[in-house]
């Protein structure tokens, strides 16, 4: 029953689409009919600045971090420890409350990260905001995060259950930026500080 309220509460948590109800509550749009379509903070950044889109971030990560804290007040699982995170995660992207229509998790995997593996993240993470700061595409970045995570818990001998966790995540990334990795190869991303279309992916 502890790992079924764990997973439970983790998915409903992650279905809080902050970036909906911010945009909503501020200029009284639905975030996915705008800019890339996208209920995650770059598309908040995009349409609305840079104080609803660092509020989205905060609530993101928070709400990925406090799924994997209940789940280790519920259980001694590292299993089920990052079970409770991908499924955060899998809340964003497809949450019940809006459709099973969502962002791409990028900051809800940070606040799951940092819950369960700090350090590595912060090495991963590092490298990755480098990266966005060098290049200003912010999907180039989330992509070299995740691929680096399960390298850095590698490096660093941290359990196997982090490392097949971050895996699945690496996965799951790789899976929600497929569109945005052609972008990157045909040299079409949309930069950071740079409007994007209506209606991209």
């Amino acid at each position: 029953m502890a790992i079924f309220i764990a997973c439970l509460v983790a998915y409903l948590l992650g279905s809080i689409s902050f970036s909906f109800l911010i945009a909503k509550k501020i200029a009284g749009i639905d975030i996915r009919q705008h800019g890339s379509n996208n209920a995650g903070t770059t598309n908040t950044l995009r349409v609305l600045g840079k104080l609803p889109a660092l509020l989205v971030l905060i609530l993101d990560t928070l709400k990925g971090s406090v799924a994997v804290l209940i789940a280790m007040q519920l259980t001694d699982s590292l299993w089920v420890w990052m079970l409770a995170g991908f499924l955060a995660i899998i809340g964003h992207n497809w949450p019940v409350f809006f459709g099973f229509r969502g962002g791409k998790g990028v900051a809800t995997t940070i606040g799951v990260v940092i819950a369960l593996m700090f350090i590595p993240a912060l090495y991963a993470g590092v490298i990755a905001i480098a990266l966005i700061v060098i290049f200003r595409y912010v999907s180039l970045g989330s992509l070299a995060f995740v691929t680096l995570l399960p390298i850095s818990l590698l490096l660093l001998q941290r359990p196997m259950e982090f490392v097949v966790g971050s895996l699945a995540i690496l996965l799951l990334s790789y899976w929600r930026h497929r569109t945005n990795i052609v972008r990157l190869f045909k040299g079409q991303e949309n930069k950071l500080g740079k409007k994007v279309a209506e209606h991209r992916g």
